[in-house]
């Protein structure tokens, strides 16, 4: 099996002592590449550096909606500039998150916006972080779909079916998470098994969000493969299956990522 961690925080200080163990790992259960996701543009040469330096791993570039607050000085040039770096294959992430709340909402949504108009200038897909915003979330989507479409991808997938159904008309993707595998996780699971075969994708999120049987653990990309395989169950399909549809989506949605 093939499998591609779409979303996982490499640069983060948990991996810094054991990159290579954790590389090694990923390798050993078939995760032939990795996406190290960028929080905050300011920070952007760190995961740039860590794409630089493996074959396999590739970064994204933008604001979390928890840094909007700190980045209101990063415009949408700097998200346009730094992309055209060739281990660049997304924008984001950015979104809304309305459980922390640790930046203001309107702060959120103006950066949100910003990075959706990054994404529609480029065709990289924009990785959204969407918490406890599905109405939000939705109308902004809609609402920009009808200025002009932009690729996007729903991230670490937690909210309700509603979002995910919305996003899906308007040409998105959804990726899952560890949280697909928890035990209280019905209504996930719920919406895995409505998304088409053709839109789905598994992430980590590492290093939260360890799966079972790793819950409470430090979370690592060679984990994706628990995941891959209950959304296999999910879904009533192989776990070959599930590896192949959600590289190729990954794929078609990363396009810059060689194949």
């Amino acid at each position: 099996m093939v499998l591609v961690d779409s979303h996982c925080h490499l640069d983060f200080p948990d991996f810094a002592a054991d990159m290579e163990g954790v590389l090694a790992r990923a390798r050993a259960v078939g995760v032939a590449k990795m996406v190290t996701i960028s929080t905050r543009v300011k920070q952007f040469d760190r995961v740039r550096a860590i794409a630089e330096g493996h074959d396999e791993i590739y970064c994204s570039v933008g604001t979390h909606c928890h840094s909007a607050e700190e980045e209101q000085d990063v415009g949408l040039d700097d998200l346009l500039r730094l992309s055209e770096h060739p281990k660049c294959v997304a924008i984001g992430e950015a979104g809304l998150d309305y459980h922390y709340d640790l930046s203001p909402r309107d702060l959120q949504e103006d950066g949100f916006h910003m990075h959706v108009r990054a994404a529609r200038e480029t065709g990289l897909p924009l990785v959204i972080h969407s918490r406890e915003a599905d109405d939000d979330m939705a109308r902004i989507l809609e609402e920009e779909t009808e200025i002009g479409a932009f690729p996007h991808l729903l991230h670490c997938f937690s909210s309700g079916a509603d979002l995910a159904r919305r996003s899906l008309a308007l040409g998105g993707y959804v990726s899952f998470s560890g949280i697909l595998t928890f035990k209280k996780a019905e209504e996930v699971r719920a919406v895995a098994a409505e998304v088409p075969m053709d839109r789905l994708l598994v992430e980590t999120d590492s290093p939260y969000l360890a799966p079972l049987p790793h819950r409470g653990k430090r979370c690592e990309p060679a984990y994706v493969a628990e995941t891959a395989k209950v959304l296999a169950a999910v879904k009533g399909v192989s776990p070959e299956a599930i590896a192949a549809a959600t590289t190729a989506n990954f794929h078609r949605l990363f396009s810059k990522v060689p194949a």
